[in-house]
């Protein structure tokens, strides 16, 4: 039964396995991932109920009263499954399994180490096609030191947003947690933009989204500062993080950040183009803006330190619950 294994051991578990397999291709083709499914749902609330700001008060009740049917059905499901779960002999091994598929380590190192061995071959087109996948700005005209910073943000800011964070909410609510906040933050991927269309439909999933990741994102920026001790940069990504993390447009994003700016002593951030419209952004760090292919190695390097200091402090946890598998 589940009850002779601790959630922290099955988190641990997860990680591991979701760091050595990934989520499976043949999944991805047959029934599709469970973030997607969440996409659908979202889909079908954004098609009926919003008007694209004609009524901002309207929209913003709707987005508001879709998202909560949303997490309460998926918290409730999520809970009765994992109370059946733990009724059964193996039903940890189900639960392992749907906490795998809610993180995002691997598929996130795979992506910006994709970007990484375009720019290692000087191949700037297949890097800009690579980087696309990972960022929302345009990517057409960008040369190396821009897809180089874009893949290094991103890898910074999803750190937080899908790795940090589920774990996060895993450790402290569960199946159900883990499972509402992938919710919640795919509402904010998909419904949180200042545009004619979300402003108000989406104001809701933004704000909780912010508010879920206030603790990761920090603890996110923290974890990176201390891998960075290797290189002898701890106490400068601490310091930059410090000066900088609060300037960012987004409320957590800056900190993770800030934090690999002052690791890896280059600047992140500043101006970029979306939808043909560029967006002035402030810089954070302090050295140079024109980051190359060594730079994002140095970056993938500090994520899986990161990484390994994660799994470290869930371990932690998992041995001070005195429980074992």
């Amino acid at each position: 039964m589940l009850g002779a294994l601790h959630t922290p051991w099955l988190i641990l578990g997860a990680l591991a396995l979701e760091g050595l397999l990934g989520y499976p291709s043949v999944f991805w083709r047959n029934i599709g991932h469970p973030v997607s499914w969440m996409g659908r749902f979202l889909s079908v609330g954004d098609a009926w109920m919003n008007t694209h700001s004609l009524h901002p008060r309207r929209d913003f009740i709707a987005g508001m009263v879709w998202l909560a049917v949303g997490v309460a059905l998926l918290g409730w499901m999520t809970w009765c499954l994992s109370m059946t779960l733990n009724q059964m002999t193996y039903g940890w091994i189900g639960e392992l399994l749907i906490f795998a598929t809610l993180i995002a380590s691997r598929s996130l190192y795979t992506h910006v180490r994709d970007v990484y061995a375009a720019l290692s071959r000087n191949n700037i087109e297949e890097a800009r096609e690579k980087v696309s996948l990972i960022v929302g700005r345009n990517t057409d005209t960008l040369e190396e030191p821009a897809i180089a910073r874009a893949a290094v943000e991103s890898l910074a800011e999803n750190a937080s947003d899908g790795v940090i964070a589920p774990l996060f909410w895993g450790l402290v609510a569960g199946l159900p947690g883990i499972a509402v906040y992938k919710l919640v933050n795919t509402a904010d991927s998909m419904w949180g933009h200042r545009s004619e269309r979300y402003e108000w439909f989406g104001k809701t999933a933004a704000r909780l989204d912010d508010f879920l990741n206030l603790i990761p994102a920090r603890l996110t920026g923290a974890l990176f500062c201390v891998a960075a001790f290797g290189a002898g940069r701890s106490r400068a990504a601490f310091l930059v993080m410090q000066r900088d993390a609060s300037n960012h447009l987004s409320l957590n994003a800056g900190w993770p950040e800030a934090a690999m700016a002052g690791a890896l002593e280059r600047r992140l951030g500043g101006p970029r183009t979306y939808q043909g419209q560029i967006t002035e952004g402030v810089w954070l760090g302090d050295g140079s803006p024109d980051l190359n292919a060594s730079d994002l190695r140095r970056a993938l390097s500090l994520y899986l330190t990161m990484l390994t200091l994660a799994a470290s402090m869930i371990l932690f946890v998992a041995m001070l619950g005195g429980q074992g598998i």
